[in-house]
């Protein structure tokens, strides 16, 4: 072998494994206040975008790790964390939260998931309905030489979410049929999106309802996708818990308007919502999902006027940046 050969072999490392305890030493001190802050790493192998806002979140007498939500979707998710095998105590818990939360999206991250314990989240994902969820993540950290840790994040059981679908559309009859009908419209919407926006997004998870969210840098306004029987819609919505903090998230925005509308190419719908608790900024179209064979058509403008109005957003300053003005 030439000695350019050898020195290319010189250049290549090996990745070394280690315990999460030996990088975050305390759980609730180290660990839960950095998942909080890089929740992306969570989501992304979850296939979720994640949003996590409040660690030690009281329920009842008790605290849970971790609240937050899917912004793709808007279920809640809960997490709770072990950083060493995990146990029966901790399953309790999770069932506890999850009822004290009403919690879609339930999450268990320890050293180690034990077989019983995988076994428990396998049967409840089996037993309960399509809006509930169970996860069991193992942590650990990974390095290359003395490179900085970075963390590993294995997804060891998860929900089958299809059979249960298809669990639902037997059992509920028409209602269900439109789910499906929404799900398998979704279904081709993110496989577009994901072709000509890699990176925008986690979620390949389509459920059965007329919306979808994704993030815009901050947890209070979302970038939003709607498609009814009746009309299309892509749009900013306002979504904090406060109305006084949408209201004067919108007029942030709102100041931003020629910028915007001249980066979209259209005028768009500036509606404060009055009376209600949120604000929305939006462009639609007439025509809906009823007709399947309008839906490549459909799928396309969506995807197109959602990446024309994220990129008018940007063409702004970025959503951080306008509300933080």
């Amino acid at each position: 072998m030439s000695s350019r050969g050898d020195q290319h072999m010189k250049d290549i490392g090996r990745l070394s494994r280690t315990r999460a305890r030996d990088v975050w030493a305390h759980e609730a001190g180290d660990f839960t206040p950095w998942l909080l802050e890089n929740a992306d790493a969570l989501g992304e192998v979850l296939g979720m975008d994640l949003d996590l806002t409040e660690a030690e979140h009281d329920v009842g007498r008790f605290s849970l790790d971790l609240i937050g939500s899917d912004t793709a979707t808007g279920e809640t998710v809960i997490i709770e964390n072990q950083l060493e095998k995990s146990d029966h105590n901790h399953l309790g818990q999770i069932l506890t939260y999850a009822g004290g939360t009403d919690a879609t999206n339930v999450v268990w991250i320890a050293d180690e998931i034990q077989s019983e314990h995988r076994a428990a989240l396998d049967w409840l994902n089996e037993r309960t309905d399509e809006r509930t969820r169970f996860f069991a993540v193992e942590i650990s950290a990974v390095r290359i030489a003395d490179s900085a840790f970075a963390p590993l994040f294995e997804v060891v059981v998860q929900p089958n979410d299809w059979q249960k679908v298809v669990r639902s559309t037997t059992s509920a009859g028409g209602q269900s049929k439109t789910k499906e009908m929404y799900r398998l419209f979704w279904s081709l919407f993110l496989e577009k999106l994901h072709d000509q926006y890699p990176g925008w997004t986690n979620t390949r998870k389509a459920l059965p309802q007329s919306w979808m969210t994704f993030p815009l840098g901050v947890s209070e306004v979302k970038l939003g996708v709607v498609a009814t029987r009746d009309y299309l819609r892509v749009e900013l919505y306002f979504a904090s818990p406060s109305s006084d903090v949408n209201e004067a998230n919108f007029h942030r925005v709102l100041a931003h308007r020629a910028t915007i509308e001249q980066s979209f190419q259209h005028a768009l719908e500036w509606d404060s919502l009055e009376g209600k608790k949120s604000c929305r900024v939006s462009y639609a179209r007439a025509g809906g999902v009823s007709d399947e064979s309008d839906w490549n058509d459909q799928v396309h403008w969506l995807v197109d006027a959602a990446g024309r109005l994220r990129a008018a957003v940007d063409a702004a300053g970025g959503m951080p940046k306008i509300i933080a003005e």
